[in-house]
């Protein structure tokens, strides 16, 4: 039997296939005049298209561009933090106190929330979520998560009042409060299994959306709160959100996203590609690119690979890779070369790019005097072993394989060979953290917050995407999750920062926003601070 659910996918999937074919054939569409945004409408149901399936909705976990799109719709934070200003503002906690080295922190919560299936939000319940994301629970299956750093305990101080206890200062955890990791859940979810908060139905939170029908993978339906009351005190408006429902359908083909809102059949779509961007304004929708502000999109050499062990090689590969005509060629100008480890948006950023110029000639003379000598083919050797070196294509940036292709160009320019794999799944999670598989990886991460350089590159992180030995980089990456100022850990971020290229452990690439567009009717799309999607403020107009 088929049930409702699965008859409206299968409805909109065979809508969407139809669109695919129009615009296959005139991919531009017909100009569509933009319509003035006036007062917000109330009402109606938003189509957004998602370009990759959710994988798993354990909110510590919720990172995932795809879960998040969904997670922020349906689930609050403690605090909010201003995509613009970063300035860090009440949500569910109406204030907070944090002591002088920064190891206790009391938050007080507002005393009106309910989560969706009736329960009210308490002290009890927020410890809760926090002892998960802070230390794990090997019975659930819960691993601690890596933006809540030094997590030692929690205390419910009254109905309305927890604290949290840290073993060394932890200045960043204000900030990890008001990321999409730290969505608060009612206990009837938070006492569940790993399996089961993974499975969207067993979502119960406090955002202004609830979960309705789900097609894991393909479809997700969300139903407004009417009861809901409690936007962030700097909100734009306070009280229910404006559209009625929400439906999310995946659809991976990027022809079929763009067509379909195009044609009227889509309000909203995430993942633009650069080479769509002109046609959609042109047709009268809008494109948006919202900042990741974290670790830009980069190389990390392995040097625990053989081949990377010589500093002078990871040098030449990093004065062999020329970003300004992959932002050109790849990106077409829209995105923004990188100039450090960080993007230019990011708490702690230095501009590194006078050390980041492109110089094939000084990366040739760097591999000779490591040794390698050019072969027949023009690849170089060294004791009968070729300077030939993988990395694996990676969905979830855009236009991957063609950047790996010029790169490849790029390199082999000067003698080094880069192949290009595209591993099953399994595969790729079983090699990413092997540095003979994989010596070079492509890796990025949203935080804004200098913790971020910790969580990417600490050897004891869950990403660690160095695969790293280096106990300095490892002493160097401590102290910015314990300097109590924050002039001090902006500071150490730009020694990191540097000490990151001056090892030439990585090659920024490119500053990378959340692409999305809406049509002429859609107002009101906003991001978090590292671009994930916020639909609250969204309405339609009539």
């Amino acid at each position: 039997m088929t049930s409702p659910a699965r008859r409206a996918t299968l409805g909109l999937v065979a809508v969407v296939a139809a669109i695919s074919l129009a615009a296959c054939s005139s991919p531009s569409g017909s100009p569509q005049n933009a319509v003035a945004a006036g007062e917000p409408v109330v009402g109606g149901t938003l189509t957004f298209l998602e370009s990759q399936a959710p994988t798993c909705f354990y909110a510590g976990g919720g990172g995932f561009y795809p879960v998040a799109t969904i997670l922020n719709q349906v689930a609050d934070k403690l605090t909010y933090q201003d995509p613009e200003t970063r300035e860090i503002s009440p949500w569910l906690a109406t204030d907070w106190e944090i002591n002088a080295d920064a190891t206790e922190y009391v938050f007080h919560l507002r005393d009106d929330v309910t989560f969706s299936d009736g329960t009210p939000l308490d002290a009890a319940t927020v410890a809760l979520n926090f002892d998960h994301f802070g230390l794990g629970d090997e019975e659930l299956g819960l691993a601690a998560q890596e933006f809540v750093a030094n997590y030692e305990a929690s205390e419910v101080v009254d109905e309305h009042t927890v604290k949290f206890t840290f073993s060394a200062p932890t200045p960043g955890f204000l900030q990890a409060t008001s990321v999409v990791g730290s969505a608060i859940v009612a206990k009837a979810t938070a006492e569940l299994p790993y399996e089961e908060q993974c499975q969207l139905e067993n979502l119960v939170a406090t955002g202004p959306f609830t979960v309705g029908d789900v097609v894991p993978e393909q479809q997700y339906s969300l139903a407004v709160r009417e009861d809901y009351d409690w936007a962030p005190e700097v909100s734009e408006h306070q009280g229910r959100a404006y559209l009625d429902a929400i439906e999310i359908i995946v659809t991976p083909e990027d022809n079929v996203r763009t067509g379909a809102l195009t044609a009227g059949q889509a309000d909203a779509i995430r993942a633009v590609q650069v080479y769509d961007a002109d046609a959609l304004e042109a047709s009268g929708n809008a494109v948006h690119y919202a900042p990741t502000n974290g670790v830009n999109p980069q190389f990390a050499l392995r040097w625990t690979n053989p081949l990377l062990a010589d500093l002078r090689v990871r040098q030449a590969l990093q004065k062999a890779t020329d970003t300004a005509a992959i932002v050109d060629t790849i990106y077409q100008g829209k995105f923004a070369q990188a100039t450090s480890v960080l993007s230019r948006g990011a708490t702690g950023y230095v501009d590194l790019s006078d050390k980041l110029g492109y110089d094939p000639e000084a990366a040739a003379a760097l591999l000779d005097e490591a040794g390698w000598v050019p072969g027949a083919d023009g690849i170089r050797e060294k004791d009968g072993q070729r300077l030939e070196l993988e990395t694996w294509v990676a969905a979830v940036f855009p236009l991957n394989q063609q950047l790996d292709e010029l790169v490849a160009e790029q390199w082999e320019k000067v003698g080094v060979k880069l192949n290009i794999d595209t591993p099953d799944a399994a595969t790729a999670t079983a090699g990413q953290k092997d540095p003979l598989q994989l010596p070079v990886a492509i890796t990025h991460v949203g935080r804004v917050d200098p913790d971020v350089l910790k969580s990417n590159f600490h050897s004891a992180s869950n990403r660690n995407a160095l695969v790293s030995d280096d106990d300095v980089l490892d002493g160097l990456l401590d102290e910015i999750s314990t300097l109590s100022s924050t002039e001090e850990r902006y500071a150490k971020a730009a020694e990191v920062q540097e000490y990151l290229i001056d090892n030439a452990y990585t090659i920024p690439l490119y500053e990378l926003p959340q692409t999305y567009a809406t049509s002429a009717k859609t107002h009101g799309l906003t991001w978090e601070p590292v671009g994930r999607v916020v639909l609250y403020d969204t309405w339609l107009q009539q």
